[in-house]
């Protein structure tokens, strides 16, 4: 619930007190079912940002 909701790897991984991150990731990562659509709409966001021209100063 932790990693779903926005907390980061590591200090996840300390908190449960894992020595790797990588661990706490490949132990907690089907966990997330949401994590797709969230990657998914981060990168379209991403994309539609670059595609903006820039704002004048």
């Amino acid at each position: 619930m932790l990693l779903d909701s926005g907390e980061s790897v590591k200090a996840l991984s300390a908190y449960l007190g894992h020595a790797d991150a990588g661990f706490t990731l490949r132990t907690y990562t089907h966990r997330l079912p949401s994590s797709e659509a969230r990657t998914r709409n981060a990168v379209d966001e991403m994309c539609r940002t670059a595609r903006r021209p820039p704002t004048a100063p």
